[in-house]
This record gives structure tokens, C-alpha cells and sequence, in this order.
């Protein structure tokens, strides 16, 4: 404290205090010096081109990025319009399909009416073949039948009504005939 008091005392004065001096220079004198010598050394050693080319070595290698960005977007853009025009075409090729499904699926409903309609025809046919069969069987079974009746009663006829003597008659009929 007491120092500081005396620093201050001998400004007060006009005086300047008494610091640190080195071969008979004040200290901003060193400091401006050593600044100086510092920026002679950087200058000799080449730090600013360093610093410069690295600077731009690195604007170089930020612009390459930056190329090889753009090229990527590019791309990217080419893939995604590439992309959509195969949904579009994907879109009418399913559209395309959709319309010849509809149109095979009515084909084979036509040819499964035809079909049917020509199934109920034959069917008819048939059911139409199977009732004249029927109905010739059962004329057959029935002129069979008459035929048999017929011959049965006209056995019992001739039977009642033929003796021996007709019989004899009728047989010298037939030999005459012959």
C-alpha cells in the first residue's frame, strides 16, 4: 500500500514512476520491438502464404464440395424424373392391364353364357330324345302287348271255334295254294 502511495504521490508531482526498464528502454519501446522482430520472423518463414494457402486450399476444397453437391442434386434430380416417368408409365401399363382384364373377364363371360345356353340346348335335346325314347318304348310295349292279346284270343277262337274237320279243311286250303 505504501508503494502505491508513492507511485501516485511522484505522478502527482510530474514524475514518471520508476518500472521496468531493460538496456535503457522503456517497456512499449520493448513491446514495439518484439512485435516488430515477431512480425520480421513470420514474414521470413513465410506464414502468411501459408496461412493464405491453406485458406485456400481450403476455399478450393469447399468449392469441389460444393461441384460434387451440385453434380449429386443433378443426379438426384435425373434419378427422381427418371423415377416419375417410370410411375407414369407404370400407371398406364396398369391401366393398359386393367382394361384388358375387363376385357378378357367379359370374353369369358360371353363364352360361359354360350356355353351355358348351348349346355340347357343339348340337355333339352337330350331330355326331348329320352321322352320319344320313352314314348317308342312304351308304343312298342304297348303293340306288343295287343299282339299278344290279339294272339291269345284268337287261339282261344279258333280254339272254340275250330274242330278237326276245319283244320283239315283249312290245311288242304294252304296245300292248294301252293
Amino acid at each position: 500500500m505504501h508503494n502505491l502511495m508513492l507511485i501516485l504521490a511522484s505522478a502527482a508531482e510530474g514524475e514518471k514512476p520508476a518500472g521496468p526498464m531493460l538496456w535503457g528502454m522503456e517497456p512499449y519501446v520493448i513491446v514495439s520491438i518484439s512485435m516488430a522482430v515477431l512480425i520480421l520472423i513470420m514474414v521470413w518463414k513465410k506464414v502468411p502464404g501459408m496461412i493464405t494457402g491453406g485458406l485456400d486450399n481450403k476455399i478450393a476444397a469447399i468449392r469441389e464440395q460444393l461441384d460434387e453437391a451440385k453434380k449429386l442434386r443433378a443426379e438426384a434430380e435425373a434419378l427422381r424424373n427418371e423415377y416419375a416417368a417410370k410411375i407414369a408409365g407404370a400407371e398406364k401399363d396398369a391401366e393398359a392391364m386393367m382394361e384388358g382384364a375387363q376385357k378378357e373377364a367379359d370374353a369369358i363371360v360371353a363364352k360361359a353364357e354360350e356355353d351355358s345356353k348351348a349346355m340347357v340346348a343339348r340337355r333339352k335335346k337330350m331330355a326331348e330324345d329320352k321322352i320319344a325314347a320313352a314314348e317308342r318304348d312304351a308304343v312298342d310295349d304297348v303293340r306288343a302287348r295287343a299282339a299278344n292279346a290279339a294272339t291269345s284270343a284268337a287261339q282261344e277262337l279258333i280254339a272254340k271255334k275250330h274242330d278237326a274237320a276245319a283244320d283239315g279243311k283249312l290245311a288242304d286250303q294252304v296245300i292248294a295254294g301252293i
